[in-house]
């Protein structure tokens, strides 16, 4: 029998360490060190020799005889996974999904494999019963005869059933639930999460199979696990929303096969996940008449332009502090502009409380929303309503000038395409577009005091 071998990892961040200690070298936490049962060496690790016959043996190589062509994609049929993914599934990649409890993980990958009707999908339950699956699938209405369901936690069992089936998909759901026997501990541990996901890795790279790894998150909001298991993956995508909302964002955090910086946006329905194609035209609110307080910005998440609604309200201060709320942009960031406002525009907000709002639900850190949010604040202070057909993007500085935004013209043609008649960029973003290409009237300004003339 082998020597039983413990270590000490931190709950946190998943530091190993040979004894115990107080504070954690990795995250300066106290006090989260747990011991943990490693037993090493009774077991046999999974060989995948012979599994995949086009799939060629290690062997060293030149870089310049590397060919250097595309990624051969997988296209699904949901254009949303498409984009946030880099073009579609890469074969032998290895994709971890995060997200609050109940946002609909599970209801989007179960989607996503019921409509790959042309492979062959495993779907790995390690938290619901068949029977419960088979109740999510009814719901969704799509019948796929190439889709598996497997209930099981232990991977040996797994990939046992993986050697018979050979699917060409693999979706685990969670990566937290699963148990190794190669190490005693309980499933969930630092350890048992980091073992897991590598025996994943190895299997996806080894074999050329697509695995998606569904995971939890901590009441922080941080991937629950190791820091080590985002190093492993290839891409790491963050599924958020409000669950009072109907919407939901699908976000990359990191891709090794792609851009970082995109997005996709579904609707919640009875049915499953609806993918949204124009989701301008659901966050501009239908407003029935003018009201203070609200500007439309035109911002860009990822390669994608957006349009929202910002909402503000100011209002005398009750209490003798000042409240400061906001919900989908930075408290920091409403903290300057505010200071810039009393600084550079003489308006006095030490004594108002502010409330900024963006409609839909949705979390923006584009800084181009700036001017939509100065201009709604401003509206708001003034009592008088905005122009209903204009909208706003360009960033503001600390002394009180409007700063240039990239992609100029995609905003521009975007809040042409949705109908508005007249659009307040920065000055400074004159050399970046043709005004005579565009029907819409495009104000350049220089300054905030500027576009308080021009609107009040």
């Amino acid at each position: 029998m082998s020597k039983i071998k413990t270590a000490f990892f931190c709950s946190n961040c998943g530091y190993e360490s040979a004894k115990w200690l107080g504070k954690c070298p990795g995250c300066a936490q106290w006090n989260t060190f747990t011991e943990e049962v490693l037993q090493k060496g009774g077991q046999q690790e999974v060989k995948w020799d012979g599994y995949h016959p086009e799939k060629k043996g290690s062997r060293v190589i030149a870089l310049e005889a590397v060919s250097a062509g595309e990624e051969k994609r997988i296209v699904t049929k949901d254009p949303e996974l498409n984009r946030v993914l880099g073009g579609g599934i890469v074969p032998g990649s290895l994709v971890l999904v995060a997200g609050e409890p109940g946002i609909g993980k599970s209801t989007l990958f179960l989607q996503n494999g019921l409509l790959a009707n042309e492979l062959v999908v495993l779907y790995i339950s390690g938290e619901e019963s068949e029977q419960q699956v088979k109740m999510r699938a009814d719901r969704l209405k799509i019948v796929n005869p190439n889709f598996y369901l497997l209930t099981e936690t232990a991977t040996q069992t797994i990939f046992q059933e993986i050697k018979k089936l050979k699917p060409q998909l693999v979706i685990v759901d969670s990566i937290q639930t699963l148990q190794s026997n190669l190490i005693d501990s309980s499933a969930g541990s630092v350890s048992q999460i980091r073992e897991c996901a590598a025996e994943f890795h190895r299997f996806a790279k080894e074999t050329g199979t697509p695995v998606f790894l569904i995971g939890h998150i901590t009441k922080d909001g941080a991937i629950a696990g190791p820091k080590i298991l985002e190093h492993m993956v290839d891409t790491v995508l963050q599924f958020e929303g409000d669950r009072h909302y109907v919407y939901r964002i699908l976000r990359t955090l990191k891709n090794r096969f792609g851009s970082t910086a995109e997005l996709g946006i579904y609707e919640m329905t009875g049915e499953g996940m609806r993918t949204v194609s124009n989701p301008s035209e659901i966050l501009i609110a239908q407003r029935e008449e003018q009201l203070s307080g609200s500007a439309i910005a035109a911002t860009i998440e990822g390669m994608r332009p957006l349009l929202v609604e910002v909402q503000a309200l100011v209002t005398q201060s009750v209490y003798g502090t000042p409240q400061r709320t906001v919900t989908g942009f930075d408290l920091r960031r409403l903290q300057l502009l505010l200071a810039v406002l009393e600084k550079r525009g003489g308006f006095q907000f030490g004594m108002k409380d502010v409330f900024v709002n963006i409609a839909g639900g949705i979390k923006v850190e584009d800084p181009s929303l700036d001017l939509a949010v100065i201009c709604a604040l401003l509206s708001s202070y003034e009592d008088i309503p905005l122009p209903q057909h204009i909208c706003f993007a360009g960033e503001v500085g600390l002394n009180g000038e409007i700063r240039a935004v990239n992609r100029i013209e995609q905003r521009i043609a975007e809040a042409e395409k949705l109908g508005f008649e007249k659009i307040i960029v920065s000055q400074y973003n004159r050399k970046s577009f043709n005004p005579k290409s565009f029907r819409i009237e495009i104000t350049p300004l220089g300054r905030v005091d500027e576009v308080y003339r021009q609107l009040f």
